[in-house]
């Protein structure tokens, strides 16, 4: 996931332009000696708030007039010819995302421990990330500027988190007022123009279940392609978020759900021909029932809300069964190690690892970790801490253990807790491998030493 720097927004209001943070040796912005610290405020006249404006006002632009504060405080207007494929060479500051002015019931940053990250704190409510990183907005608060930059920079698709169509439902899920909670004219406009939209449903028990769910999916599916799916999760609760108008996801009522929108999505099948509502994986796996198979899934367009996670890993694994056919390890039958995994993935991982050991010969464990650091019902791997995986230590066999790589930041080697991966290697006291699927496979040729 990727994750923000912590600063308030105003502080970037009061700085015209987009700050460079490196610029390429040898490359158009270092012969127009531009500099980390120099930041773009104008591009032809208009002004640049961030790279994104950048991007949009300088693509396919050959003859430029670009204005520059320098570090120095002095002020540059720089005539620039380019070639139309020549890249500038340049990189800029991250966007500082705009603050969520909400008050959800469930907001996953009310359920942090008290010491956790600032960085964890953030509630991000950012178009611009939603287009970059699928990140979820709920359009309440949109400006009118920042609709007309959606539609004119094609800032498309846009990820919103409905939750309920249901307005009285709405508003008391987002913890705002009724009026708010109506965005039927800021989804037209978006529609309207083209912009592709992906919903979100965080399903939480007794309030948008049931007659409200079939309600919101019906009428998303009204909007259908325009409105291309909709990711139905359930609610997470740590041991700090104790709301008391939230009721926790159960296993029986996963399979409730399941049974209730599998119904649903028949229909859907048969009108649309798509699935279009999707259920998270996490319910189907609390429910101990088997996810659906890869056609279900269609183009995977909700994988990163973890929708058909687990089905594409285990389709991309057996891909990498047959690559060590072709390319066989040695000696596999002294790779021996153990991969740590939430309690949620771990038995439908350790099915999949077994294909490689009972094919290959070689010895995998793989061991499920309690998240001690968030409790309550959090089991996904990629909330579990480095303490985490302290605790879990005497599980480990073997000569290495491999963890998630998506329990450490994009940007750094650290975990959730704070705790460095360097640390978690001394304190482990043998090799630590932090991997994905791609990376999992070097490993395996990387052992035996």
């Amino acid at each position: 996931m990727y994750e923000f720097a912590v600063a308030p927004a105003i502080t970037n209001l009061r700085r015209r332009g987009a700050e460079i943070t490196e610029v390429a040796p040898e490359s158009l912005g270092a012969e127009l000696e531009l500099e980390p610290g120099d930041r773009i405020t104008r591009v032809n006249g208009r002004p640049v708030r961030d790279y994104l404006d950048f991007r949009f006002q300088t693509a396919g632009e050959t003859e430029l007039v670009v204005e520059v504060r320098k570090s120095s405080g002095e002020d540059w207007e720089l005539q620039i010819e380019r070639g139309e494929d020549e890249d500038f060479g340049f990189s800029f500051e991250q966007i500082v995302p705009r603050q969520c002015a909400n008050e959800c019931i469930f907001c996953f940053c009310k359920g942090n421990p008290a010491d956790a990250r600032p960085s964890l704190f953030v509630r991000d409510e950012d178009v611009r990330l939603s287009f970059l990183y699928g990140n979820y907005t709920t359009l309440t608060s949109i400006t009118e500027d920042e609709i007309t930059r959606i539609i004119e920079q094609r800032l498309s698709p846009q990820y919103v988190s409905i939750h309920a169509t249901d307005l009285d439902v709405r508003a008391r899920l987002l913890g705002i007022e009724k009026h708010r909670a109506d965005i039927s004219s800021q989804m037209a406009r978006l529609l309207d123009a083209g912009i592709e939209i992906h919903a979100q449903v965080v399903l939480c028990p007794k309030i948008n279940d049931g007659e409200i769910l079939r309600r919101t999916i019906d009428d998303l599916a009204a909007d259908y392609p325009r409105i291309t799916s909709v990711a139905i999760v359930p609610l997470g609760l740590t041991r700090y978020n104790t709301d008391p108008r939230l009721t926790p996801v159960t296993p029986e009522f996963c399979r409730e759900i399941i049974d209730e929108v599998t119904k649903i999505q028949k229909q859907l099948r048969q009108r649309l021909g798509t699935t279009f509502a999707f259920l998270g994986d996490e319910i189907y796996l609390r429910a101990g029932r088997a996810v659906p198979g890869r056609a279900h899934y269609g183009s995977y367009p909700q994988i990163e809300d973890g929708i058909g996670m687990v089905r594409s890993f285990d389709s991309d694994f057996n891909s990498l069964l047959q690559r060590l056919e072709r390319r066989p390890l040695k000696e596999p039958g002294k790779i021996f190690g153990t991969v740590l995994t939430g309690t949620l993935f771990a038995p439908e991982l350790r099915k999949i690892v077994n294909k490689l050991n009972t094919r290959f010969g070689t010895r995998i464990h793989v061991e499920a970790v309690e998240n001690n650091y968030f409790g309550g019902d959090v089991s996904v791997a990629g909330l579990l801490t480095g303490g985490d995986f302290l605790s879990a230590r005497g599980k480990v066999t073997g000569d290495f253990a491999i963890i998630p790589k998506h329990t450490l930041k994009s940007d750094e080697e650290i975990m959730l807790d704070g705790m460095t991966l360097d640390a978690l290697r001394a304190e482990f006291g043998l090799p630590i491998y932090p991997a994905d699927l791609d990376s999992f496979a070097g490993h395996l040729y990387r052992h035996p030493q």
